[in-house]
């Protein structure tokens, strides 16, 4: 989930979301806009802190990550904002294994694009044409 998705979770203007949790003004907006970007421990304790007004969002939390499933899009997003679409009711699964089976999928995602983008560098050294 990114800077300008958990403000808008909160439905507040940005002026209001930077008061609300000390940033200037112009920083929130460089992030909004993809010109900086926070760092991950500051979504973290951003998210931490939200006032969630969408009861679709459900967090998910442990000491091993912090993720947001909205049941509304089938989805669970990660605090790098990375969104993972699952099209599965999570109601009534154990919360414990929750975090793990969540843990496993963003480990698993970003191992995937890692190799991807390993692949396409090691293409572009190489003429390489895979069977």
């Amino acid at each position: 989930m990114n800077i300008k998705e958990m403000r808008e979770l909160t439905g507040q203007t940005q002026k209001k979301f930077a008061e609300s949790f000390g940033i200037p003004l112009g920083t929130l907006r460089r992030w909004e806009y993809g010109e900086s970007t926070p760092a991950p421990y500051v979504l973290k304790m951003i998210a931490d802190q939200l006032p969630m007004k969408h009861t679709s969002m459900k967090k998910i939390e442990s000491s091993e990550g912090t993720y947001y499933y909205d049941k509304t899009t089938g989805s669970i997003v990660d605090l790098r904002g990375t969104k993972i679409h699952v099209n599965e009711d999570i109601d009534g699964v154990n919360e414990h294994n929750l975090v793990i089976y969540a843990n496993a999928l963003f480990e698993s995602y970003y191992d995937a694009i890692e190799k991807f983008v390993r692949d396409c560098r090691l293409d572009k050294q190489e003429d390489i044409l895979w069977g």
